[in-house]
């Protein structure tokens, strides 16, 4: 028996097949426009500006801000990408909060200290690299420890930072009020070199990736030593919840090699976060991430801290969630 075959009834006009081949056609070239349309890997994204709050001229934040800024525009066409120049972390979070950024750079113990509005909608794409912190002194000074800061003038950031955030911290683990026990000065990494240089500072307070720009170029002009902090971590995490996310580290002997003529520096580390809100689009964010990982080794040939941006730990974000559409991206390349 022969299969059974359907026959419809012809409904075929003059031209009809004219007709038929126009619309194929259109379908066709209506196709591969969505193709065109369409970005690479197939995530819509809205195609509008985006501004990443970053930090001061000097920075890490500003430097890894510039550099990211190339490697979204080539991947995400149709956006333009702003940078807004900021104080450091805890003013990040709140243009962030604010709307006036869509992303920014954020130290984990700023995000966990963060109460202002807006809290909590804060979402994390990515864990980047850890921040050091570092005490710059010149290289004759009796300054051994922070508890040899009394009575001094210490740069220790300009009030919406996180190193000025973790600085005061650092003085109350040794035992010192920055408020009576020394001279605190509201000098970032932009111009307190300069004006430890110039004798107007006895030492200043730098929490960045290593090796931090600024203090190598106050080096080749300057001779300076480092402080070991590394013994402050205990009394440091005693003083609340987001002291928590301190920890000991080892400034690598060759970070400064001017400086540690082969010696590391006992220190404190914390981690640093791409930080944006649930108001983010999910494709957006996912096109975001997909591009920060990918752009670790050519970032990390100029800013050596983003080497550390890794697959493996880039989601560990605590004290925020992952943004969805972060979550999906990681989710997409999972071994």
């Amino acid at each position: 028996m022969s299969p059974l075959r359907l026959r419809w009834p012809s409904l075929r006009r003059p031209g009809s097949r004219r007709i038929g081949q126009a619309a194929v056609g259109a379908v066709v070239v209506a196709g591969l426009m969505l193709w065109w349309l369409l970005p690479a890997g197939g995530v819509p994204y809205p195609h509008r500006p985006i501004t990443i709050a970053t930090g001061v001229p000097t920075g890490v934040y500003q430097t890894y801000g510039q550099l990211l800024r190339g490697d979204l525009e080539r991947d995400l066409p149709g956006v333009r990408v702003q940078l807004l120049p900021s104080q450091g972390s805890v003013q990040n979070l709140q243009y962030l909060t604010s709307g006036r950024a869509d992303f920014t750079f954020a130290q984990a113990d700023a995000v966990a200290d963060y109460g202002g509005p807006g809290r909590s909608g804060l979402r994390a794409v990515a864990r980047l690299y850890d921040d050091y912190m570092q005490l710059v002194v010149p290289a004759g000074s009796r300054i051994g420890s922070a508890r040899d800061l009394r009575g001094l003038r210490v740069g220790v950031g300009q009030p919406g930072s996180g190193v000025n955030l973790i600085a005061r911290r650092l003085l109350r683990a040794a035992g010192l009020d920055p408020g009576k026990d020394l001279t605190a000065v509201p000098a970032g990494i932009d111009t307190a070199p300069g004006l430890l240089e110039s004798g107007r500072l006895d030492a200043f307070f730098w929490s960045g990736g290593l090796p931090t720009v600024a203090v190598q170029d106050l080096a080749k002009r300057f001779p300076i030593k480092l402080v070991p902090l590394g013994d402050l971590i205990e009394p440091l995490q005693k003083l609340g919840a987001a002291a928590a996310y301190y920890r000991s580290a080892v400034m690598p002997a060759d970070a400064y090699p001017l400086v540690q003529k082969g010696r590391a520096v006992p220190t404190i580390a914390v981690a640093n976060l791409l930080v944006t809100t649930d108001r983010a689009d999910a494709g957006l964010v996912e096109r975001v991430t997909r591009t920060v990982i990918d752009s670790r080794d050519a970032i990390g040939a100029v800013v050596h801290s983003a080497q550390q941006v890794d697959l493996r730990t880039a989601i560990f974000t605590d004290p925020l969630p992952l943004h969805e559409g972060a979550r999906r991206y990681y989710l997409s390349v999972k071994p």
